[in-house]
């Protein structure tokens, strides 16, 4: 079955600085895989060339077998750390604007994922703590009918309320025939609902692995591992 993500020894550099050095794994439909690492391993670099934000230096990538581009585009949902939406808006101005962006937003389920996130449609978006806005961008994200969703860092800095929130969102909004990649440094808040995981260090691939043989090969859980391969 063909990958829906596929990098091959993928490097980045920005100038003398190398991002990323070698990295080649692939992501399969139906599968929740938390992409790890330290602050500065490469975890956005990776993101931002999946969404087609940045092009390698060197290697491929390809989502369904095609060459990251427009096609690619379309069939990736990408929530980035820094919100996409506008300060003047609305929460249904940001749906408003999602709708008409994207041909495959789905407006059902942007207004279920609302009700479950307790997001108002009137509210102001510059009202709304971090916690809220965090669940609104993600409610954004995963309204999009993609092959690919890519989360980056979605549970930074929201307190533990929001945090599990937003994980059940995730869990229970995801579609199996799709992908969904979240990179995160929080591995002991989000752990529990991988399916896989990849670790990134200094740029490089450290491990690619199945949380479920982790924990029977290992005997550890990731959060442990990660201390282990981070330490």
């Amino acid at each position: 079955m063909e990958p829906i993500l596929e990098m091959k020894s993928v490097g980045k550099r920005f100038g003398s600085k190398s991002a990323l050095e070698g990295v080649s794994f692939k992501a399969g439909a139906g599968r929740i895989i938390g992409l790890l690492g330290s602050n500065g391993s490469g975890k956005s670099t990776i993101m931002k060339i999946a969404s087609g934000i940045i092009h390698p230096t060197s290697g491929e990538a390809r989502i369904c077998g095609e060459p990251i581009g427009l096609q690619s585009k379309a069939m990736t949902s990408f929530m980035p750390d820094k919100p996409l939406t506008e300060p003047w808006m609305r929460v249904r101005d940001a749906v408003a604007f999602y709708r008409d962006f994207y041909a495959d937003f789905d407006s059902v389920k942007a207004q279920e994922m609302l009700s479950f996130m307790g997001l108002s449609e009137r509210e102001k978006i510059t009202s709304l703590s971090k916690g809220m806005n965090e669940r609104l961008q993600l409610s954004l994200a995963l309204s999009r009918n993609a092959k690919l969703y890519l989360l980056d860092e979605p549970i930074g800095g929201v307190d533990p309320v929001a945090r599990e929130k937003i994980l059940d969102a995730i869990v229970q909004y995801y579609s199996e025939d799709s992908c969904l990649i979240i990179s995160t440094h929080l591995v002991t808040d989000i752990e529990r609902i991988f399916d896989e995981v990849i670790f990134i260090k200094n740029g490089q691939l450290a491990m690619h692995e199945e949380v479920d043989h982790i924990r029977m090969t290992h005997g550890k859980s990731v959060v442990d591992l990660f201390k282990e391969v981070y330490a």
